[in-house]
């Protein structure tokens, strides 16, 4: 699903993202709910950021990547945490791009993410390069999500990835190491 945003566009920077896990949902300004099979999940567009809820029967879980005022975590290029009965593992990174380079991989995400039944995405007015995108599924026990933050007027794109899991026990050795 694609959308424009309905709010300007201001100058913020993908060093000014931060990283969040846990927080209470906040305003958004575009939304997917979704149903991956037992987990309810929702894709919320914050302005020039995103915000992810989850649910089943073994609990809740939320990923916040935004300009957070007062944050004192910046985006980490990676996070491995368990969250309840959860694996949850985040990866970030910044790509710089030359300016044809990016308008191409702008345009190219954006068709990705508004063609799929599980992808949001939402450009902001005046800037069509200028955008937060969304795409998420489930693989294999797991629900997997893909994020993109523009930032046309430095060129640089945010990209990160989120993968999770229900956590499964560790395996006994019996007493003969098999």
């Amino acid at each position: 699903m694609l959308t424009t945003l309905n709010t300007p566009y201001t100058d913020t920077r993908a060093s000014d993202l931060a990283w969040a896990l846990g927080r209470e949902p906040l305003p958004a300004l575009a939304t997917l709910e979704l149903e991956l099979s037992d987990v309810k999940m929702e894709l919320r567009l914050l302005g020039a950021s995103h915000q992810v809820l989850l649910e089943d029967e073994r609990g809740s879980c939320s990923e916040t990547v935004a300009c957070i005022p007062g944050s004192s975590t910046p985006l980490p290029l990676g996070v491995a945490k368990r969250v309840g009965d959860w694996e949850y593992e985040f990866a970030a990174r910044v790509e710089k791009l030359s300016p044809g380079s990016f308008t191409g991989r702008a345009q190219e995400l954006l068709a990705l993410v508004s063609d799929h039944p599980h992808g949001l995405a939402g450009v902001f007015p005046g800037s069509p390069n200028a955008f937060t995108a969304l795409l998420a599924q489930r693989h294999e026990g797991h629900v997997h999500w893909r994020t993109w933050h523009a930032y046309p007027q430095d060129g640089q794109l945010v990209a990160t990835r989120t993968r999770v899991g229900v956590r499964v026990p560790a395996k006994r050795l019996s007493p003969s190491g098999v």
